[in-house]
């Protein structure tokens, strides 16, 4: 491109920043601005909507809040776990108590990646009573969503958090003991299963296997940039 046209194309983006900034503006949102982010913020927020008032499995009537999940729609790394606990339930975002403060600190002082620039969800997105595990007919249900909503971020990878997590996305039934740390694959993305954040509360060794599984996610996003 030659260079006046550059010049001309930089001195426009000025033009167009200094009136921005005189009418009060100081940031403009991603989506208005960056066409992919658009078209993948739209589409989660209309699988959003769609699920505004789910009534498929009986966790529907015991709910507070649908989890949806949160974070970058343009995200490389994307975490899955397996269902809502008390406090996701009441605010309506994915991994805010115990468990979730360990999973921050894996994603922002092990991976050096601002929370808000991964995605996170779950299999289920409703809280099962009691904090007991989903059960086969919750998951069958909601396995749809979070399908969706992986063909819409396709993410660089997938850490599946816990069992039920690493089973439907390695279609295995194997212990998670077995899972973790071995590459898998879903929808053509490359899976790394793992220990979910909540067993770490009670398992100080189950820390550094956690570590061994995400180093190998980070070396993967690492060979894919020199690549």
């Amino acid at each position: 491109m030659p260079r006046k046209r550059i010049a001309k194309i930089i001195d426009q983006a000025e033009q167009k920043l200094k009136l921005l900034k005189e009418l009060g503006i100081s940031e403009l949102p991603r989506e208005k601005v960056d066409p992919v982010f658009r078209k993948k913020y739209q589409a989660l927020e209309r699988l959003r909507k769609e699920m505004s008032d789910c009534q498929r499995c009986e966790l529907g009537k015991t709910r507070t809040c649908i989890v949806f999940g949160e974070g970058d729609p343009n995200a490389e790394v994307m975490f899955v776990g397996e269902a809502p606990g008390a406090e996701e339930d009441l605010s309506g975002r994915p991994f805010v108590g115990a468990a979730g403060r360990i999973l921050t600190d894996i994603i922002e002082l092990g991976m050096k990646i601002p929370r808000r620039e991964v995605f996170i969800g779950n299999v289920v997105k409703c809280r099962p009573p009691e904090n007991r595990d989903p059960d086969p007919e919750e998951v069958k249900e909601c396995r749809g969503f979070l399908e969706r909503q992986i063909e819409i971020i396709r993410p660089r990878v997938i850490v599946a958090l816990g069992k039920h997590a690493a089973h439907l996305l390695m279609g295995s039934g194997e212990p998670i003991s077995r899972l973790r740390g071995k590459w898998g694959e879903f929808q053509g993305l490359p899976v790394m299963p793992t220990y979910h954040p909540a067993y770490l509360l009670y398992n100080n060794s189950g820390k550094r296997e956690v570590w061994t599984d995400i180093k190998q996610v980070i070396q993967y996003l690492e060979k894919e940039n020199l690549e």
